[in-house]
C-alpha cells in the first residue's frame, strides 16, 4: 500500500507545481485577483497534503496500520474534493458559468484532510517500533 501513496504523492506535487506555474504564467492575466488567490490556495494545499502522503507512504513501513491506510485516503479524498473544487470554482467562474453549487464541496475537503492529520497521529501512536 504505501508504494501506491508514494506514487500517488509524486505525481500530486508534480501537478502543484505545474499547476502552480501555470497561475503565476498564464492566470494572472485572465483570472481577476480573488480567483487567482482561489488558484493559488489550492495548489498550496495540493502541495502540503502531497507531502503528508509521501509521510504517510514512507512512515508506512514501521506505522502500518489501518489508521495510517486511512490517513492516505484521506489525504487523496481531500485533495480531490478540497483544491479540485477551487479549480473548478475558477474554471467556471472564469468562463461566467454557474458555480454555486461547487462552493458546499469544499468543506468537506477540508474536513477529510483534517481527518487524515487525526488518522496519522493515531495511526502512529497505536503502533509499536520494534
Amino acid at each position: 500500500m504505501h508504494k501506491q501513496f508514494l506514487i500517488t504523492a509524486s505525481f500530486l506535487g508534480a501537478l502543484s507545481v505545474l499547476l502552480g506555474a501555470f497561475a503565476a504564467h498564464k492566470l494572472k492575466d485572465i483570472l481577476e485577483a480573488q480567483m487567482l488567490q482561489t488558484f493559488e490556495t489550492a495548489v498550496k494545499y495540493q502541495m502540503y497534503h502531497a507531502l503528508a502522503l509521501l509521510a504517510v507512504g514512507i512512515l508506512f513501513k514501521d506505522f502500518s496500520s489501518r489508521q495510517m491506510v486511512w490517513a492516505g485516503w484521506s489525504f487523496i479524498a481531500g485533495t480531490i474534493l478540497f483544491s479540485g473544487s477551487l479549480y473548478l470554482l475558477c474554471f467556471l467562474k472564469h468562463q461566467d458559468m454557474s458555480f454555486k453549487w461547487v462552493g458546499p464541496i469544499t468543506p468537506f475537503g477540508g474536513l477529510c484532510f483534517i481527518a487524515g492529520w487525526i488518522l496519522l497521529a493515531v495511526g502512529i501512536s497505536k503502533t509499536t517500533v520494534g
